[in-house]
């Protein structure tokens, strides 16, 4: 991991350093273009061919959806406290994600016209769920219950089986946020299927989810045809933390966040040089207890870093230029900090609300930017999967109050058509040369 100061000469270098040292992509572009362009071209017979190629099954297209009787028997055998786990986290989110639904707006004007904005819901979402390194049963809750609270009428699925293995809590996460329509299917093809439709699988307006470097290439490939959540990069942390904070606490929620990937990035910054040693060395005391030990070590390893800063005031205007995804503030006054920040996918505050809470079962959503785009960009929420459409109402007075101002500006863009338009209604177009001769 990387020690920096701002207090050190070189300092700003290495910070740069630090931004960018995980922009190198790999490069899928053509092999994705050819599989998308393949799945158009054969449909269901491709989708098919790939799924055995890479998730090492054979599958007929009538055995591409999973049946209802394979997920109840999936899921049967999960514990009963898992369940209930599920269920507090399905219900909080939904809760927050309903209380952010818009009302529809109505304006009417001093000169006679009716402005309105009307939200209406998409008709069918895609949802992708990765099936790799890791499961993520509470992405599936994440992704798809916003869908819910905002009116999409179909949302369909697609996870990756390698080997045909169903995971029973992702299946389980589906059926509690009301998905039926699941597909055996992952990767590239996956996302082709849902944006041009297949014999089996009817397109979607929207693809949501998370996925390794070919779905995500994938999703940018598709994106026109079909509307996608973000291009999303490796997951990443920054914790400003002061040195009245337990170390361990702090370590652990660095790891928290490397063990999600290689390429996870974790930064501590905090004003104390003593407190971030007493950080690092905790970091080494946890690291071997992990199941994921060798991700988590080889991201703190190639990406982690520690910055020592003279005071939060310089910590929150690195803060900003770093725009995490995920900020996490345990310091004596999280708030009075939390309000110089402006570029960041979501925080937690104060030493008792560690990331990790907000993955699951605070409420708000786990599908934030990444990358630094938290500086133009907003995490997952029902504005997603809602679009607005205007609407304007005029009667006579209206036209004749307003009217006349764009004719002027019609005609100085050369649209005469245009101007002709609105002048007709006014009772001053010029008649056509044809009723003049």
């Amino acid at each position: 991991m990387k020690r920096l100061a701002t207090a050190d000469a070189d300092f700003e270098a290495r910070f740069q350093q630090l931004l960018t040292d995980r922009d190198a992509a790999q490069d899928v572009h053509t092999p994705v273009a050819a599989i998308i362009a393949d799945v158009r071209a054969r449909g269901d017979a491709a989708v098919c061919d790939y799924t055995e190629r890479f998730d090492r099954m054979a599958v007929k297209p009538d055995r591409l959806r999973i049946a209802q009787a394979e997920i109840d028997a999936a899921t049967a055998g999960i514990a009963p406290h898992l369940m209930a786990a599920l269920d507090v986290a399905a219900t909080r989110i939904e809760a927050f994600h309903r209380a952010q639904l818009p009302h529809d707006l109505r304006i009417d004007d001093a000169e006679g016209l009716t402005l309105g904005m009307r939200w209406t819901a998409l008709d069918a979402v895609g949802l992708y769920v990765p099936g790799g390194k890791a499961a993520y049963p509470s992405s599936v809750l994440m992704n798809a219950i916003p869908a819910r609270a905002a009116g999409v009428a179909r949302i369909a699925m697609c996870v990756p089986t390698p080997d045909g293995v169903l995971n029973p809590l992702v299946l389980a996460a589906a059926s509690r946020a009301g998905i039926t329509e699941i597909y055996r299917i992952g990767g590239a093809q996956a996302v082709a299927a849902m944006a041009y439709g297949t014999e089996t699988i009817a397109g979607v307006d929207r693809i949501v989810g998370p996925g390794n470097a070919y779905v995500a290439e994938a999703k940018r490939q598709v994106f026109g045809r079909v509307g996608i959540d973000s291009i999303a990069g490796p997951s990443e942390v920054l914790i400003l933390a002061d040195s009245q904070q337990n170390p361990r606490h702090v370590a652990i929620d660095l790891l928290a966040q490397a063990e999600h990937d290689e390429l996870a990035q974790a930064v501590l910054m905090t004003d104390s040089a003593d407190f971030a040693q007493f950080v690092e060395a905790a970091v080494e005391a946890e690291l071997p207890t992990l199941s994921r030990a060798a991700i988590a070590g080889a991201s703190w390893r190639d990406h982690g870093a520690t910055i020592v800063v003279r005071d939060w005031a310089e910590a929150a205007a690195l803060a900003n230029r770093i725009a995490p995804e995920h900020l996490q503030i345990m310091t004596g006054d999280p708030q009075a900090i939390f309000a110089t920040i402006r570029h960041a996918g979501a925080a937690f505050l104060g030493r008792y609300c560690p990331e990790a809470l907000g993955d699951y079962v605070a409420g708000p959503n786990h599908v934030l930017p990444t990358g630094r785009t938290a500086r133009f960009a907003s995490g997952l929420s029902v504005y997603d999967f809602l679009k607005r459409t205007t609407w304007i109402a005029c009667q006579e007075a209206g036209l004749q109050a307003i009217g006349p101002a764009a004719v002027a500006l019609a005609e100085a863009e050369g649209l005469q058509a245009h101007a002709r338009s609105v002048a007709i209604r006014l009772g001053n177009a010029p008649l056509p040369i044809s009723t003049l001769a």
